[in-house]
């Protein structure tokens, strides 16, 4: 799987939350964001079905 990147526009309380979230996991930031979007993903799916991928 290719790995992508994005950008995203946070505020500065919010991004240190983000860091302490992540260091209190022994995680980056990088890969906490990658856990709550798998989770967030996951949620979604078990709610909803499974969200299908367009391989063109």
């Amino acid at each position: 799987m290719a790995m992508k990147s994005v950008s995203i526009r946070i505020d500065s309380e919010m991004l240190h939350k983000l860091h302490v979230l992540s260091a209190y996991e022994g995680r980056s930031a990088n890969s906490q964001v990658n856990i709550l979007i798998r989770d967030a993903v996951n949620k979604f799916e078990k709610e909803h079905g499974k969200i299908e991928i367009d391989k063109k």
